[in-house]
């Protein structure tokens, strides 16, 4: 359940695709800048539609054997005693909670809630979006008994349990990461009731059943199990096969993530990548988030690009064009904060740039330079990561980013080393269908599972030219940020 749609999909019992179905969301409301927020409803009308689709194209929904869900982090559905969404859900991409991050670091001490959560504030964390409406809009909050991040309201209407699984709670700035429970300390320092907290589970751990109710709306059969299930990021990452130290994934959607499997909570002092817990029980992850990553490309598509094709196809077209400029763009950055930034600068008034224009360059230059960006921001994280001691021995590719020879390349000779990618690279709805697999017993475990049934496609290497030029821009690159703060701050 992402954020343009919600996809299903059915594997057998080898891991092989049987079917899948698609459906859109609306798109989400920007009431005002800064803002995004989505009804939850229309996620659990797009979950019927491709389930039922799913069955129109021949999958017999009586012989399957679990359920696993996935989907967008970090949203806050605020319910009522009656399970009733009470507004529009701030999503994760909301930027509107700024003061709220101040006011949990002021209060927790910033050392502390690392201590306690494993990670620092952010505007995109479920806590502040339930304190900014406790603060703002008290008429909701007095209704309020409950909340349910994204995936978990679509749980909620399958199943009818108030259940989260620990990767997504661990996006909420409530969970003590470390330990893998909700933390009464910090219940209690933003003065929440630990009963407006869903249950948790682990990810693999049998959660709830379809409720007799879903199965008529859906065509699933009543009593068929539903796993924990995960956040998109670490569902994403079971299915690109991200589960031990030393393989990490680099993966463009409308985010970008890089994401790796420790076998302890690995922290970042600074705060600037987050510490969650991983899908797999007694194992953790840290990841680097670039907010506006394919965004990035689909607002110059959206906005400047007179191209002869839409969609996909579109996108081919840009890229093609790039190919034609030079590693570097001559000369041409982009700072790609279309949507604030979180790592490495945990700015939510980060704003986007393009640098180094001339009159002669042209649209290629530009495309070109947008790719490079995002590969050089996600590169941000793979530093951090360096510097924290998390190995990164091999890089898999997801999403966009993947799909594309141009961006493959540019991403292998920014990271500075080859680049894989995945024979089945079906997204985070592939990971929460393997953890499925394993609670119903068809793996003994996610690691067997993703041995058995993720297998790399193809490889691309860098061109070590092409490799020293990157590191020069990467260099440059590195500068736009701090240049550019004074002016962020001057807008506010």
């Amino acid at each position: 359940m992402g954020t343009g749609g919600t996809r299903a999909l059915v594997i057998d019992e080898t891991g092989c695709l049987v079917a899948s179905a698609v459906s859109d969301h609306a798109a989400f409301r920007s009431p005002q800048m800064g803002w995004a927020e989505q009804d939850p409803e229309d996620w659990w009308r797009a979950t019927q539609e491709t389930i039922r689709r799913l069955s129109s194209s021949g999958v017999d929904a009586t012989q399957i054997a679990c359920i696993g869900i996935t989907g967008q982090m970090h949203g806050a559905v605020l319910l009522n005693a009656r399970n009733e969404v009470l507004r529009p859900a701030p999503i994760w991409c909301d930027q509107r909670t700024q003061a709220e991050c101040d006011g949990i670091t002021a209060k927790v001490g910033p050392q502390r809630l690392i201590e306690l959560t494993c990670n620092a504030a952010l505007t995109n964390f479920t806590l502040t979006k339930l304190l900014w409406v406790r603060k703002h809009e008290p008429t909701f909050w007095r209704e309020f008994r409950r909340f349910l991040l994204p995936k978990d309201f679509v749980r909620l209407n399958l199943t009818g349990e108030t259940v989260t699984d620990v990767t997504d709670a661990s996006g909420t700035l409530l969970l003590d990461v470390a330990n893998r429970k909700w933390s009464s300390q910090m219940c209690e320092a933003m003065e929440l009731e630990v009963s407006s907290l869903p249950r948790i589970c682990e990810s693999i751990d049998i959660s709830a059943e379809i409720s007799a109710t879903a199965a008529r709306l859906t065509g699933l059969k009543a009593g068929t199990p539903v796993v924990g299930g995960a956040g998109d990021q670490a569902a994403g990452a079971v299915g690109l096969g991200i589960t031990r130290p030393g393989t990490v994934s680099a993966t463009i959607g409308t985010s970008g993530v890089v994401f790796a499997a420790t076998n302890r909570p690995a922290l970042d002092p600074q705060g600037r990548i987050h510490t969650f817990c991983h899908a797999i029980p007694g194992r953790w992850h840290v990841m680097g988030v670039t907010q506006a990553a394919g965004l990035s490309l689909r607002w110059f598509r959206d906005q400047f690009a007179a191209v002869g094709t839409t969609g996909d196809a579109a996108y081919q077209e840009l890229c093609e064009e790039a190919a034609k400029a030079p590693p570097g763009a001559d000369g041409v950055l982009w700072a790609p904060y279309l949507m604030g930034e979180r790592t490495p600068h945990l700015d939510s008034n980060a704003r986007a740039a393009l640098i180094g224009l001339t009159a002669n360059h042209q649209r290629r230059h530009v495309v070109r330079a947008i790719l490079e960006g995002v590969a050089f921001s996600l590169r941000d994280s793979l530093s951090i990561f360096s510097h924290i001691g998390v190995p990164v021995n091999r890089i898999r590719l997801g999403g966009g980013g993947a799909r594309n020879s141009l961006w493959r390349q540019i991403q292998a000779e920014v990271y500075g080393m080859d680049v894989e990618t995945v024979v089945a690279e079906e997204g985070a709805a592939f990971g929460a269908a393997i953890l499925a697999a394993v609670g119903s017993g068809a793996w003994p475990s996610v690691d067997q599972a993703c041995e058995s049934i993720v297998k790399t496609a193809a490889r691309t290497q860098p061109d070590p030219a092409n490799i020293r030029r990157m590191n020069e821009v990467y260099t440059r690159y590195r500068r736009l940020y701090p240049a550019l703060h004074s002016i962020f701050l001057a807008n506010r």
